[in-house]
């Protein structure tokens, strides 16, 4: 799908369809009350019958509008007039997209720049609503021999907006274009299933963004590993028989001395739980366990589409995490990459495995900040649902940053503690710690292992555990946190 932002009156162009909002209350929004005074009333008199209300996301079709150009008119419900908020946008753009992606049109144009949610400037409205309908109109049928729903026919859509907004509304359009193509890309890696996608798999889709967008690259293998130290990781991939890989993609666009922002991403293609063996239900979901992966790689494309000044280095450990004759066992001790043992107490713990080696690899770059995402715990689920995603770190202003991110792109963030009694947990009679500190507080307990890795930078470790995918009739990824990740490097390169 192409997007564009032009000055235009509504119902005067001959697109397909114009779309239009409605409050609640069955209140015309500016536009609405324009497209109604050019055909007479007639918008009106058809909410008066009742066919909307205008409660949020319902959407009401159109056609033959006399004295209007378009061919049809969509009124979507904004909901509350007042205090209209930044979710409600959100929800009206991709109950639009969603039902132009369900009729037969080519081009459309919508009318929504005049709402200001939270009086978010009109960069921030362009840049959510391109990147929500990019998301909208998002469809995972690769691995299906035929489709099984119709593939949108939409083609082209318009952003209307005033003219002396056109310049900052195009900046904004370009960058929730970009977002949503590195959304979507996460999204993809992880929807495939965990035969397709396989950590060589991952390092092939990190070559192929190397050479499209300019990044260089580097693959550690398995040999590599093993002279670094890297046991922890590969204790972790002993029971596969496919081989992990090390990425590491760099995009360097700001100053040479400027030290670069690193990503980490947990990349366990699939995750079995090893030989402490997880139970069968639900299990097929553990492809979605390279979900930080995915997000590393997305808003690496994303922010080399958006072309911002900064540096930015992405480390992504990928390995499955099987059980067999060589898996690594209950009660094996490893050195890590710092030269830490650990008692595994629990192979199916293996996320922290396989970042905190990549977390100590990420000491090189001499990084300003470090931020990895791991679909880490389902401690975490219980604590906070799917709504949020759990935030530890151990730098104030620096999760005051990734918290501020999550709020400005609605991916959202909640702090949680890292109390050093917390560490307590963690204790072993027989290594330096274990990997697990049992069931009370699961989620904290992990970051503070994480944590003992990361003392010679600031650090922030996202638990997306919640938020990486959704189950049951919407199974799938959903490509977070790319939107949050995204914005806290734009804000970091003083683009905003």
């Amino acid at each position: 799908m192409e997007f564009s932002t032009k000055a235009l009156v509504p119902g005067r162009s001959s697109s397909d369809c114009c779309v239009v909002g409605v409050y609640a209350g069955r209140r015309l929004s500016t536009t609405a009350a324009t497209v109604d005074k050019l055909s007479g009333g007639y918008i009106g008199r058809v909410l008066a019958r009742g066919d909307m209300e205008g409660r949020i996301g319902t959407t009401l079709l159109l056609h033959d509008v006399a004295g209007i150009n378009c061919t049809r008119i969509l009124l979507v419900g904004l909901g509350d007039k007042d205090g209209f908020a930044e979710k409600q946008f959100r929800r009206a753009v991709s109950a639009a997209v969603e039902a132009l992606c369900n009729i037969a049109v080519t081009t459309a144009e919508m009318h929504f720049a005049e709402l200001a949610p939270g009086r978010r400037d009109i960069e921030w409205r362009l840049m959510q609503a391109a990147r929500i309908a990019g998301e909208t109109a998002y469809r995972f049928e690769q691995m299906k021999s035929e489709p099984q729903s119709p593939a949108p026919v939409l083609r082209h859509l318009t952003f209307a907006v005033a003219k002396t907004d056109l310049k900052r509304a195009a900046r904004g359009l370009a960058r929730g274009a970009a977002l949503a193509s590195g959304i979507n890309f996460a999204r993809d890696l992880g929807n495939l299933p965990g035969n397709v996608c396989t950590p060589t798999y991952l390092a092939g889709e990190a070559r192929k963004l190397s050479r499209s967008h300019g990044l260089k690259l580097r693959v550690l293998e398995r040999a590599d590993m093993e002279k670094l130290g890297m046991n922890t990781l590969l204790s972790v991939a002993a029971g596969s028989s496919q081989p992990p890989k090390l990425i590491v993609l760099e995009y360097m666009a700001g100053p040479k001395n400027q030290k670069p922002v690193v990503l980490v991403g947990k990349g366990v293609t699939f995750d079995t739980g090893g030989i402490s063996l997880k139970p069968a239900p639900e299990m097929d979901e553990m492809k979605f366990d390279m979900s930080g992966a995915g997000s590393v790689l997305g808003t690496l494309k994303a922010v080399a589409e958006m072309k911002l000044p900064l540096n930015v280095v992405g480390i992504v450990p990928a390995t499955e995490n099987m059980p067999g004759g060589r898996a690594t066992k209950p009660g094996d001790i490893v050195t890590s990459m710092a030269g830490l043992t650990v008692e595994i107490l629990n192979t199916d713990a293996e996320g922290r495995l396989i970042l905190c080696d990549a977390l100590t690899y990420a000491e090189r770059y001499e990084p300003s900040a470090v931020i990895d995402i791991a679909t880490l715990t389902g401690a975490c689920v219980i604590a906070l649902g799917h709504v949020v995603s759990g935030l530890f770190a151990n730098n104030q202003p620096l999760a005051a940053e990734v918290l501020a991110a999550g709020e400005t792109s609605g991916d959202r963030a909640w702090h949680l503690p890292l109390h050093d009694e917390y560490q307590e947990q963690l204790r072993s009679n027989f290594a330096d710690f274990a990997n697990i500190g049992g069931r009370p507080a699961g989620a904290v307990t992990a970051a503070c292992f994480l944590s003992r890795f990361t003392k010679k930078y600031k650090w922030a470790h996202l638990d997306v555990a919640g938020t990486a995918w959704k189950s049951g009739k919407d199974k799938g990824s959903t490509g977070r946190p790319v939107p949050l990740l995204t914005e806290f490097l734009i804000n970091r390169a003083g683009k905003r």
